[in-house]
């Protein structure tokens, strides 16, 4: 059985047909579903037109072996249960559609659902994903209920927070993967280059995560391979569609001429058209059987897409006004229901009775079956273009007149705004309206799309303005900073409003922070706080702390906005309204702690701490737990660095606020490494790369590069640090040399390469970089490397720098760190009893890396002083910490001093199972459901079950229950 579905999202009425009708996709599938089906009833010849008549994808598609033998493979995948995507690219004509075509007609025994891209749909929010989606809606109500919550506000089925993109993703997957519980599905999606922006987003996010789910998406994009058109398809396997060969394209134009045909004149089209099909059959059209015969005048100069377009013209041209005007009406309208065509050609005053006519003339062109359907998307355009200005906003004011506003306000209001002239104050608050409702379902492409529109329509400079800057907002907001900074820019020039100067100043360093993170970022964000002062103070001191941390990043004593510039201007700011927020007692100890000292500073960032932990964190709250963290960790408190990055990477989760995951997870991350947990740090930078590649947010390797320091990987560290200060350099940030200085530093420690550890803390401690992680972490190394090559005096300087801040902090971490440090330098008997207070210290501590080489520098120094048997037990308990935690080169270090060989594990999995399913495993003994474990992984349901059967089978065991026991 194959019936068409209309997908249930936005309601159109006014044609009187009740029919839902936001997105069409042809939906293939042997078992009765129940669905909505909308048949247009034409006579017999009609239906027979040249376009159902079409010749089968296996009769057309003359060459294509490995093309085929590409979507072959993929769908022997899906039977057996393996998904998988593929990006067929190329040419206007060049066969990609023939393929999807291919694709579907080999699927016979799966669920096929079929899209396409409509340039005129391509600024309204997922309606892309409205086609794909529709087949499987009922499957809504089985899906998480967050991620259920944001599909069904992203579709307009319900009210609610405007949904985080990521949800939507994982929503759209776990949709498709439950549709997919009894049949393989194979989503075929033509003309990708004309999705919107938020359904390309959206399904290139679900294609990436495809394993085990029986799914196989297959996007056709015109274009070349870097995906310029498309780049939200970035990544994905793909492969260029090229010309047919001369014998092959021969054939095909051999069966489309009729009539004799003189062999200079074919030589001559086959070497024109470079093998694209569409130009082979579409070309000769437009030619009379002498020009053929001929030659004369036969192709024009110009690319072969135009002149493709001009031949459907030339067709076009032949054809009665009628037709031709019923045809603009079908390009103009999106939607492609025959319905709405013909009650515009009714609108436009074209008498019913001409309909059928019209339709039937134009019977080659499009079809007018289950829906409008072109011949190609180039004849769609080719229409559209021929028309002129004033003939388009004709049609489009027709569509606009039969589109009720109750039931389709969004696409009536874009089709007034393309019926419009000129300026019309009616129409750019009608398009501001739909930009609200798009931003509260996540479409903020096409909020911003509407509000640019709304803003060429605005007859009053100052509200042109406003609009203006609403669209650079959404446009920021939707991942375009481009093209967000041009209507900044335009905003600025129409002389706004000073409330308005002030959000386009704070907007222009969002999108710098964004961007680059560079030098100028902090001295952006600056100019906006002081000119948000007498107008809002609360979003003034928010902005000072956004300027500290774009400060923090660019870590450039060479910039006017350093942390101590912000600082300086945020104790100049008014007071804090009481009561005061959280993030207002942080603004207070931060600059305090930039501007008197870190040791003045540190009651007060502890009163902030004690803030965030107390109260039950909002979204305002959230946005500032990165800044809490780091206090957190600054302050060497590791019982409140592991309660805070928990509970904010848990937040950012649950309150599905992941664009905010990327920093929650860096901390949490840090955190873990300072604890030796490396197989937990690098699972969770697995899902930090998978977080940045959905979001698009920008986030450098520090984490990987830390990683790989401390697993004592050298050549993996060394690769990552020259990618780190590369992408650095090139976005103006200054973070990346003390971090990568930090990370070889450590590396070298552990190798036992003292000298090359020396220089690198030594470039790092030489940055502008204040009291902190980022500078007690290096100063360890430093004073270790210093001790370890007789550069004492090197080593005491760096260790009265690090005791200004442990001794101000006070906690075991910072006071077991330093004593650790003060006994490597420290010759003699004195020495022991700061290596006792280290080893108990730090024992009481979180942080094992730490404490373990607190063990092992003890047992050398009491392996020098003649003690060998309390040498040993020193050394071997550091022995086994480094062992357990993965740290590699330390682990070698103390093996060494043990006289033992030590197996190198970097690039095993420790035991049977792989990080990944470690990682399942410790999830699925916290009680969390396999939706929960997918939510948290960025998969499906499915993967996660399939993950677990092969932790079954490693481990012997056949339930969950069964988990509770070690994993060996």
């Amino acid at each position: 059985m194959s019936f068409v579905t209309r997908c249930p999202l936005w309601c159109r009425g006014g044609h009187g047909s009740g029919i839902v009708a936001m997105g069409l996709a042809t939906v293939s599938d042997p078992r009765p579903r129940p669905r909505l089906v909308l048949m247009m009833m034409f006579p017999q010849d009609t239906q027979n037109s040249a376009m159902t008549r079409r010749k089968r994808p296996s009769e057309v598609l003359l060459g294509r072996h490995a093309e085929r033998g590409a979507l072959d493979r993929l769908l022997a995948g899906a039977r057996t249960g393996i998904s998988g995507a593929l990006v067929l690219h190329g040419e206007p004509g060049i066969g990609k559609t023939a393929l999807l075509d291919y694709a579907l007609a080999q699927a016979g025994d799966c669920q096929t659902v079929r899209a396409a891209g409509v340039e005129a749909e391509s600024e309204l929010a997922f309606a892309g994903l409205h086609q794909i989606c529709a087949p499987a809606l009922d499957g809504l109500a089985r899906l998480p209920a967050q991620q259920g919550l944001a599909l069904s506000t992203a579709f307009g089925l319900s009210t609610g927070t405007t949904p985080d993109p990521f949800m939507v993703g994982l929503g759209v997957l776990g949709l498709l993967a439950d549709f997919a519980g009894e049949r393989p599905v194979v989503c075929v999606i033509d003309d990708a280059q004309w999705l919107d922006r938020a359904s390309a987003k959206i399904l290139g996010f679900v294609a990436r995560r495809l394993r085990t789910e029986s799914i196989v998406m297959i996007f056709a994009v015109r274009g070349d391979l870097d995906t310029r058109d498309v780049p939200e398809l970035a990544g994905l396997p793909a492969m260029t569609v090229t010309g047919l060969s001369d014998d092959h394209a021969r054939e095909l134009l051999a069966s489309t001429l009729l009539g004799r045909v003189d062999e200079r004149v074919l030589d001559r089209i086959v070497a024109e058209c470079h093998g694209n099909p569409l130009a082979l059959t579409e070309l000769p059209r437009g030619f009379t059987p002498a020009e053929l015969a001929g030659g004369f005048g036969l192709l024009n100069p110009g690319s072969l897409p135009r002149r493709i377009e001009e031949s459907f013209l030339r067709q076009i041209a032949a054809l009665p006004p009628v037709a031709r005007q019923m045809l603009l009406v079908a390009a103009a309208e999106p939607v492609g229901d025959p319905v709405l065509v013909w009650r515009a050609l009714n609108q436009l005053g074209v008498p019913g009775d001409s309909h059928l006519a019209a339709a039937q003339a134009a019977a080659d062109f499009v079809d007018f079956g289950f829906g409008v359907r072109f011949r190609h998307p180039l004849l769609r355009s080719a229409v559209y273009q021929a028309a002129s200005e004033a003939e388009r906003r004709q049609a489009h004011a027709a569509l606009a007149e039969i589109t009720v506003s109750t039931t389709d306000p969004d696409r009536r209001a874009w089709h007034r705004a393309q019926a419009a002239a000129r300026p019309d104050e009616n129409v750019a608050t009608e398009l501001e309206t739909s930009a609200v409702r798009a931003q509260a379902r996540g479409g903020f492409a096409a909020a911003g799309a509407f509000l640019e529109r709304a803003a060429e329509l605005t007859p009053d400079p100052a509200r042109r303005a406003s609009r203006l800057l609403a669209a650079a907002q959404a446009r920021y907001l939707g991942g375009a900073p481009d093209t967000a900074l041009r209507l900044l820019a335009l905003a600025e020039a129409d002389q706004p409003s000073e409330p308005d100067r002030a959000r386009a100043d704070l907007l222009r360093a969002d999108i710098a922070f964004m961007v680059d993170r560079g030098r100028e970022t902090a001295d952006l964000f600056l100019k906006a706080a002081s000119r948000l002062e007498p107008l809002d103070i609360g979003l003034a001191r928010s902005t000072y702390l956004d300027a500290l941390r774009a400060a923090w990043y660019a870590s450039d004593s060479g910039s006017s906005g350093t942390m101590r510039d912000v600082a300086r201007a945020a104790v100049a700011a008014p007071a804090a309204p009481t009561p005061a927020r959280p993030s207002d007692l942080l603004l207070d100890g931060l600059a305090v702690r930039y501007t008197a000292g870190f040791a003045a500073g540190v009651p007060k960032m502890r009163q902030a701490l004690k803030a965030f932990q107390d109260q039950l964190a909002n979204q305002e709250d959230l946005r500032w737990m990165w800044f809490a963290s780091s206090i957190a960790t600054d302050l060497c408190d590791d019982d409140a660095a592991d309660a805070l990055t928990g509970r904010y990477v848990r937040l950012a989760r649950e309150t599905g606020a992941l664009a905010a995951l990327p920093l929650a997870l860096t901390t949490r991350i840090l955190m873990h490494l300072f604890a030796g947990d490396l197989s937990e740090a690098s699972v969770l930078i697995t899902e930090l790369d998978d977080v940045a590649d959905g979001t698009g947010i920008p986030v450098p390797r520090y984490m990987a590069l830390l990683l790989a320091a401390w697993q004592g990987d050298e050549d993996r560290t060394t690769e990552l640090a020259a990618v780190c200060i590369a992408d650095a350099r090139r976005r103006g940030e200054g973070l990346a040399p003390a971090i990568a200085g930090w990370a070889q530093a450590l590396l070298y420690n552990g190798l036992g390469r003292f000298d090359e550890a020396l220089k690198a803390a030594q470039q790092t401690i030489q940055s502008s970089l204040e009291p902190g992680v980022l500078t007690g972490a290096p100063l360890v190394e430093l004073i270790v490397a210093a001790a370890r090559t007789g550069k004492s005096k090197i080593g005491a300087d760096a260790l009265e720098r690090l005791s200004t801040s442990t001794q101000a902090c006070g906690t075991d971490w910072a006071l077991g760190m330093e004593a650790c440090c003060r006994a490597v330098l420290t010759d003699g008997a004195r020495a022991e009893g700061s290596y006792v207070e280290a080893v108990e210290r730090l024992g009481r501590t979180k942080i094992r890396p730490l404490s373990a080489r607190a063990h092992l520098y003890y047992g050398e120094w009491l392996w020098q002083s003649g003690r060998r048997d309390d040498a040993r037990d020193q050394v071997r308990t550091a022995y086994e910490m480094f062992a357990a935690m993965g740290m590699d080169a330390f682990a070698a270090l103390a093996a060494h001093r043990l006289g033992i060989n030590v197996r190198q594990r970097r690039g095993d999995d420790t035991g049977p199972l792989t990080a990944q399913e470690t990682y399942i495993v410790k999830l699925a003994r916290e009680g969390l459901s396999n939706a929960e474990i997918a939510t948290r992984l960025f998969i499906s349901p499915r993967t996660v079950e399939w993950h677990l059967s092969k932790v079954f089978a490693k481990l012997g065991i056949s339930s969950r229950r069964q988990l509770r026991r070690p994993v060996q």
